[in-house]
């Protein structure tokens, strides 16, 4: 059976959760369009989380049919896929191991940007129809988060053995548990978010040609 690669981050910046592998690992193992999720834990490190994503990828033998890479974005009312990946790591914050990189590119030789293969506006015309809230975002920002994105996007664009594997990144709204340590954060209950994903997926698969619809905004 075709494998779907979902990723998702440890807990970062104080937070003992993290929503984006809450979500991967609730859906390890289920079986979506003849393909089978397999759910993989990325630290939340610069390098290192390609690293671990590099194994996942070779082993086994066989291209997963999709990567999906979630992230936690806390402030976000609705499930973003993203549409662009950028080459350049600016950290705001330390990474889990204290990195905190400035103006560095993830991939020295790498193009300006990479563009999502994942239908992302179709992805999020399916998720509304389903009374699920989602948007289009147009930034990664420049974390780890974006890091993954990006080194993602490049591996599929220039390994052979990646050439029919489709992938993208989702960025995922805080859990209520951190909103109650964070009074007037917005949240998202797991099971919504969990569902979202089930939509995204059978979307992703089942969708070639993406939806030509709006999806910019002014900022």
């Amino acid at each position: 059976m075709p494998r779907i690669l979902l990723t998702g981050f440890e807990p970062f910046d104080r937070d003992t959760v993290n929503p984006s592998w809450e979500v991967a690992r609730a859906l390890d193992g289920w079986a979506c369009g003849g393909a089978a999720v397999q759910a993989l834990q990325l630290p939340c490190v610069f390098g290192a989380a390609l690293a671990r994503l590099d194994e996942a990828l070779a082993l086994p033998s066989d291209s997963p049919a999709l990567v999906v890479a979630l992230g936690l974005a806390g402030g976000r009312t609705e499930v973003t896929p993203e549409r662009v990946a950028i080459n350049v790591d600016d950290a705001r914050i330390p990474d889990n191991a204290g990195r905190q990189p400035v103006d560095a590119p993830v991939e020295p030789r790498g193009p300006a940007a990479y563009f999502s293969t994942l239908p992302v506006k179709a992805i999020v015309h399916a998720l509304r129809q389903a009374g699920l809230p989602a948007a289009v975002s147009n930034s990664a920002g420049t974390f780890v988060c974006n890091h993954v994105f990006y080194g993602l996007m490049h591996r599929l664009a220039t390994r052979p053995a990646l050439a029919g594997t489709r992938g993208g990144f989702v960025h995922l709204p805080a859990l209520p548990e951190q909103a109650a340590r964070l009074p007037g954060t917005p949240s998202l209950a797991l099971a919504t978010q969990v569902e979202a994903l089930r939509v995204l997926l059978r979307t992703a698969l089942s969708t070639t040609a993406d939806l030509r619809e709006q999806g910019g905004s002014l900022h």
